[in-house]
């Protein structure tokens, strides 16, 4: 993997930058769709080509490895082949979703015990084991095996989390440096920063992240429930000790006010649920601000969902159609929701991109993050 890092923003950390993987390019600042199990729900490979434009995609290592199982992808020759999406990869650890079944987990010094969600069966994970998983997989980005602290948490707790954490990952990167790539193309691997809402412990955190020396660097254990003013204050705390001159990926945010006000602290890569988990539920995020589409007052509206959405498939329906949709329950409802969310946050972020190019990325950004955030 190549990062090259092609513009600063004058008013800003913003930058703009281009990755360049054995799968294609990705040009920064990016956010990644999210296909835990190999698919986007209800969104098909082609509507992520045009309209949305996602330039990388993201699958989950603990729902994949449970479901289909490591095993078949590799007989398929990778995720890639799997699931036919020739653009780069990224797989998330698992950490996230072992941190999710609290009820059903147990860490120790080697790894994570976690009964599967599926059928009960008991599972274990140690990072040797987490790399192979996800050696199996074949993302052209994988993640160090993390814990992801719970918001809130004890001062100590985030700090052995943390050190269980940094331990982890370098054991994850000794495993990684010993170990090849299955297919015929490389992998890189990214470590985690941990640390809770503790300035002490995300400086450390970032310290040692930065030390294992790889191409790229992720922020975990943000976007957990804390306070909004919280994940701005520690995203700019962690970016001040990371390498500049390699890509910062801010795990599972967020709303597109937080892309934007996350870009101009120096994040490059995104990823999150929320487009496709609210769509669902009838929730959509235009240009204009963000619309309850189960709401009586869209009822009789036959203007087009938003006549500034990037997604032309949005043009070709009304409010009152996708209401209709989205209260009689029909798959339809959640494709067009799914499609215009997702539409929404790649011409955010590749707007972005082309703002801070041209110098003017603060300005227009403290605009939309205002107009963003409005409920209609």
């Amino acid at each position: 993997m190549n990062f090259e890092l092609q513009h600063k923003d004058q008013h800003s950390s913003a930058r703009a930058a281009k990755i360049t993987t054995d799968h294609g390019v990705i040009e920064t600042p990016i956010f990644m769709p999210v296909g835990t199990a190999g698919t986007v729900k209800a969104v098909h490979f082609s509507e992520l080509l045009d309209p949305v434009k996602a330039q990388i995609i993201l699958g989950n290592t603990y729902h994949l490895y449970l479901r289909p199982g490591t095993d078949i992808i590799q007989k398929a020759e990778g995720l890639h082949r799997f699931i036919d999406w020739k653009k780069p990869l990224l797989t998330d650890s698992g950490g996230y979703q072992v941190y999710s079944l609290a009820e059903n987990r147990k860490l120790d010094e080697n790894g994570v015990h976690f009964k599967s969600h599926i059928d009960g069966s008991m599972h274990y994970f140690t990072p040797e084991s987490n790399i192979d998983v996800q050696r199996k997989i074949g993302a052209d980005i994988i993640m160090v095996l993390d814990e992801c602290t719970p918001y809130p948490c004890e001062y100590d707790y985030a700090k052995n989390s943390m050190e269980l954490t940094h331990r982890w990952s370098r054991c994850c990167c000794d495993h990684f440096d010993q170990t090849a790539s299955l297919y015929d193309y490389d992998q890189t691997l990214f470590p985690i920063v941990q640390g809770s809402v503790y300035k002490d412990l995300r400086k450390a955190s970032a310290e040692y992240t930065a030390s294992l020396d790889r191409d790229g660097n992720a922020i975990g254990g943000l976007s957990v429930g804390e306070p909004e003013e919280d994940l701005y204050e520690m995203t700019a705390h962690v970016c001040e000790f990371l390498p500049k001159q390699k890509p910062r990926y801010l795990m599972g945010v967020g709303t597109p006010a937080n892309l934007l006000n996350c870009i101009a602290l120096g994040i490059d890569m995104f990823d999150c649920v929320m487009p496709t988990r609210n769509a669902r539920n009838g929730m959509l995020f235009t240009t204009q601000g963000i619309i309850n589409i189960r709401n009586e007052k869209w009822k009789e509206d036959f203007s087009p969902i938003d006549e500034f959405s990037p997604a032309l498939t949005s043009r070709q329906h009304s409010k009152a159609y996708l209401r209709h949709l989205i209260m009689s329950k029909e798959i339809l409802g959640a494709q067009i929701c799914s499609i215009n969310n997702l539409s929404l946050y790649l011409w955010l972020v590749n707007t972005a991109r082309n703002k801070i190019i041209d110098n003017s990325f603060n300005s227009w950004k403290n605009t939309m993050v205002e107009t963003l955030a409005k409920r209609l």
